[in-house]
C-alpha cells in the first residue's frame, strides 16, 4: 500500500488498538512479537483521558511506549473536531453507557445525546468530518458484549441508536461478538466489535453490491474472513430501524417481549438489519494459561499466597449455601453461589481479566495458579500476555494499576486479524 491508513485512536487506554494495527517495534502480536508485521496503518492522533482520577497513568504509559507526538491527555468532549486531523479510520474502546437521546426545543438540532456519554463524542467527530467534506472512511470500535441487549427495560435500544446514527451519517455497519479464546488466543474475553464503512469507501461498495447480507455475515464480510463461523440459526432475522433517534430512544423494543432483536453477528445497510447467531469455527493452535507463565525464579515473593490466607481464598472461590443478614435492615436471607475452579486450570485459556485483579487480598475473581506446587497470583507481565501485549508494556506504574489497565484492555490479536483483513481488501482494490 503506497499510503498508510491514517488512524485516530480515542479512549486509547494503554494502546491496544495501536498495537494490533501497527505492531510493536515492527513485530506482530499474533506471533508473540517474534515475527515481523507489514503494517499498513499509522496512528496520527490519539487521546486518553480518565475523568475519575488526578493521576493520568494510562496516558503516561501510552506516551512512554509510543511517544508524545500526536498524543493528547484531555477530555475528548473539550476537543473541537477541527483540532483532530482528517483521517481514514477512527478506532476506540468506548465505554458502555446509556445512549438515550431526548427531544429538545431549545436546540436547533432537535436531538440531544445524554450528557457526558462518550458515544456522542464519536458521533460528533464523524459528523463534523462529514460536514466538512472529509468523511472518515472506516470506524472500528470495541465494547462489552451486553451492548447488544441494553438497557434492561428496552433490550437492544442502545445498539439500535448507535446503528441508526451511523446509518444516518452514511455508514454500513458489521458487528460480531468475538470471544478471543474461541480463535486460539489466550483469554476467554467476549466483546462486541463494530466495523462501519462510509458509502464513499471501497469496502462499503463490496458489502453492498452483488452479495446478500447473509453472505456478508457468513462468508464475505471482514469479520467472516477474519473469524470464520458456523451458522446456529435456521433463518436470519431482518428488520428496519424506523424513526428518528428520539423515536428509537422512546419506543425501540417496547413490544419485543424483553429480548433483544440483535444476535451476535449482523450487518446493517441503510437501516435494514440482518442478524444471525453464529459459533466460532477454528481448528488451529490454542494458547493456554500455562503457556503464559513466567519462570518460577522470576516471580516476586509477594505474589505467592501465604498459608494464613489460603482458607480465605478457598472460601471465596468455593460454593456457598448459607444464611446472611443485611446489615442495614437486619433482614436474613439465604445466599447461594456456585464454586469456581481453584486454582485456575493451566491447560485452558485464562478467564476474563477484571480491573480488580491486582493486590494481594483474597478475592473470588482474581486468578490463582499452581506452579511447582505453590499457589500464586498472576504477575503484571502474565496479565499482559493474556491480552497479547508485549512484556512489561505497562511498566512504570504500580502493579495494581497495571492489573487495572489489563482489566480494561482488549485482546490485541483480535485487532490485528481485523486490521489485516481490511488492509488486504484495500490493497486488492488498488
Amino acid at each position: 500500500m503506497a499510503k498508510k491508513i491514517e488512524v485516530v485512536e480515542l479512549f486509547a487506554g494503554v494502546g491496544g488498538f495501536r498495537l494490533g494495527l501497527e505492531g510493536w517495534q515492527g513485530m506482530s502480536a499474533l506471533s508473540g512479537y517474534q515475527a515481523p508485521i507489514a503494517s499498513d496503518y499509522q496512528v496520527i492522533w490519539s487521546d486518553q483521558w480518565e475523568p475519575s482520577t488526578k493521576s493520568q497513568d494510562a496516558s503516561k504509559v501510552y506516551e512512554a511506549r509510543f511517544g508524545s507526538e500526536g498524543h493528547h491527555n484531555v477530555d475528548i468532549a473539550q476537543v473541537p473536531a477541527d483540532a483532530i486531523p482528517d483521517h481514514d479510520m477512527l478506532v476506540g474502546g468506548f465505554p458502555c453507557q446509556d445512549y438515550s437521546v431526548a427531544r429538545t426545543l431549545s436546540r436547533s438540532g432537535g436531538l440531544q445525546g445524554k450528557k457526558g456519554v462518550l458515544w456522542w463524542e464519536i458521533h460528533r467527530i464523524l459528523k463534523a468530518k462529514l460536514d466538512k467534506g472529509s468523511p472518515v472512511s472506516y470506524v472500528f470500535l470495541e465494547n462489552v458484549d451486553r451492548l447488544l441487549k441494553t438497557p434492561v427495560q428496552q433490550r437492544g435500544r442502545d445498539f439500535a441508536i448507535i446503528l441508526a446514527s451511523l446509518s444516518d451519517l452514511g455508514y454500513a455497519v458489521e458487528w460480531r461478538v468475538i470471544n478471543a479464546a474461541d480463535h486460539g488466543m489466550p483469554q476467554r474475553r467476549r466483546r462486541t466489535f463494530i466495523l462501519a464503512y462510509h458509502r464513499n469507501s471501497p469496502i462499503y461498495k463490496q458489502v453492498t453490491a452483488g452479495v446478500g447480507s447473509e453472505e456478508v455475515i457468513m462468508k464475505d464480510g471482514v469479520f467472516a474472513k477474519a473469524f470464520p463461523a458456523t451458522d446456529l440459526t435456521f433463518k436470519s432475522k431482518t428488520f428496519h430501524i424506523d424513526g428518528d433517534l428520539a423515536d428509537i430512544s422512546e419506543r425501540f423494543s417496547a413490544t419485543s417481549g424483553g429480548l433483544s432483536p440483535f444476535e451476535n453477528a449482523g450487518i446493517m445497510i441503510g437501516r435494514q438489519v440482518t442478524t444471525k447467531k453464529v459459533m466460532a469455527q477454528y481448528e488451529g493452535f490454542r494458547t493456554t494459561l500455562g503457556d503464559l507463565l513466567m519462570d518460577e525464579a522470576s516471580v516476586p515473593a509477594s505474589y505467592y499466597i501465604d498459608a494464613t490466607s489460603l482458607d480465605k481464598w478457598a472460601y471465596l472461590k468455593g460454593a456457598k449455601n448459607e444464611e446472611r443478614v443485611n446489615k442495614a435492615s437486619g433482614f436474613a436471607y439465604q445466599y447461594n453461589e456456585g464454586g469456581m475452579i481453584f486454582p485456575d486450570p493451566l491447560d485452558r485459556p485464562s478467564r476474563t481479566i477484571i480491573t480488580g485483579e491486582g493486590g494481594a487480598s483474597p478475592s473470588r475473581f482474581k486468578h490463582v495458579v499452581s506452579q511447582n506446587g505453590k499457589l500464586r497470583r498472576l504477575t503484571p507481565i502474565e496479565l499482559e500476555r493474556c491480552n497479547m501485549f508485549p512484556d512489561d508494556h505497562t511498566r512504570g506504574v504500580s502493579d495494581i494499576k497495571r492489573a487495572f489497565f489489563m482489566g480494561n484492555a482488549l485482546v490485541v490479536g483480535v485487532i490485528e486479524k481485523v486490521g489485516r483483513e481490511i488492509a488486504e481488501r484495500l490493497n486488492d482494490h488498488q
